[in-house]
């Protein structure tokens, strides 16, 4: 099936012999009809689109697979120069028929909603970056200072913002933007709320929250994208499925050139990785050893690409060997988990009972775990100048 917006051209190919099973509408009811029709052991191929999700849970019940195929890879390996839907369905049947269709794993329902949910809230925090960069800008443009307050858009901010000297329509504006941040911030909190709900108890976010750098909306984010780990038979499977990859060139006897990383994949995924990076480089630790050794010699914005890249690995080790991380910092990590249930609208515990995170309130407790991180940075210093030191073994001397 060549899938467009409202109609689907379909080719069936049956004992190597390809016919045209002309257009069918994609309104529920005319897809239940066509799908009525179709045999319990036939397979079904179509490539994903925008509404790809629906159109296979109308077939899913009807016939023995649904497959679908990644666009981007079918259009490399048979691109033409004469283009029609006719086609289009063919070189699908073709493709699968021959064992050469590149597939796109589907998702469960439970998986597909929450990464609808992260790209809503992945839109309305660019929605709300978009509101206060406006604001920023009316101040900029009218030769106001900065803003002596941390946040312009908290308590203090908004009165000093309401004490400026701005022409009536600009003091307008501001006050209409912030009225909409107001009511993006409470869809937000909202989205927020049932993400964590949806996770409460899913035994891989409590793992992945272990990880420094990570905190509950990295995880929720890195969890959407994954979905089932067993999927990626090895660690640079997930780095590629993220885009955090090189893009290599390579022809004949020339030695193999590395390139950018190819930024395909999810980019809310890889945006999110590239922020517990940065986080990352911030706490003590192996991980921000690895950012300050790589950013010495590269830079930092190529230390945070290549720091992102390491973390999608250990990512990948955590879920595959159901395994907390090797230097989990346990109040750390309590701490998470206790905004994570707080985010999810759990009521907070009072009348002088402890909760699950009341270590981390006490210095000495986040000053020990702070130093065993320190030592564990030390140790992978050392090991990395030692290697350094040596040089790679000869391959001719072995």
């Amino acid at each position: 099936m060549d899938v467009s917006r409202s109609v689907a051209e379909v080719a069936y190919l049956e004992n190597g012999i390809l016919k045209s099973g002309g257009r069918v509408g994609l309104r529920r009811d005319e897809l239940k009809q066509f799908a009525s029709q179709l045999r319990p052991d036939d397979h079904v191929v179509l490539e994903a689109t925008g509404n790809t999700a629906a159109i296979v849970s109308v077939l899913q019940a009807h016939v023995g697979r649904v497959i679908v195929a990644n666009p981007l890879q079918v259009r490399l390996i048979a691109e033409a120069r004469v283009k029609t839907d006719k086609i289009d369905a063919a070189i699908l049947a073709q493709l699968y028929a021959s064992g050469f269709l590149p597939e796109v794993w589907i998702p469960d329902e439970a998986t597909q909603a929450m990464r609808r949910q992260v790209s809503r809230r992945a839109q309305i925090v660019r929605q709300r970056t978009r509101l206060k960069n406006e604001v920023h800008a009316v101040l900029a443009a009218h030769l106001i200072e900065r803003c002596p307050a941390t946040d312009l858009f908290g308590k203090k901010g908004r009165g000093w913002l309401s004490n400026q000297l701005l022409p009536t329509d600009e003091r307008m504006g501001a006050e209409q933007r912030l009225r909409e941040l107001d009511r993006l911030g409470e869809d937000l909190r909202e989205i927020e709320r049932v993400l964590a709900q949806s996770v409460m108890e899913d035994g891989r976010l409590r793992k992945m929250l272990t990880i420094a750098g990570i905190n509950t909306t990295v995880a929720i984010g890195l969890l959407s994208a994954i979905g089932d780990i067993g999927r990626f038979r090895t660690p640079g499977k997930l780095v590629s499925y993220f885009g955090l990859n090189p893009c290599v060139y390579q022809s004949g006897s020339q030695p193999a050139r590395h390139g950018h990383i190819s930024k395909r994949g999810r980019s809310y995924a890889r945006a999110m990785l590239v922020e517990a990076a940065w986080a990352a480089a911030q706490s003590a630790g192996p991980l921000r050893a690895f950012f300050l050794r790589i950013k010495d010699r590269r830079g930092q914005q190529i230390a945070a690409v290549a720091t992102a890249s390491k973390i999608a690995i250990t990512v990948w080790y955590v879920l595959t060997r159901d395994a907390a991380f090797a230097w989990d910092r346990p109040a750390l990590t309590a701490h998470k988990l206790r905004s994570l249930e707080l985010q999810a609208g759990l009521s907070s515990q009072r009348g002088g009972r402890k909760g699950s995170a009341a270590a981390y309130n006490l210095k000495s407790v986040r000053d020990q775990e702070r130093a065993v991180a320190e030592q564990a940075e030390r140790t992978y210093q050392r090991l990395f100048s030692r290697w350094k030191q040596a040089g790679p073994k000869n391959s001719r001397s072995q």
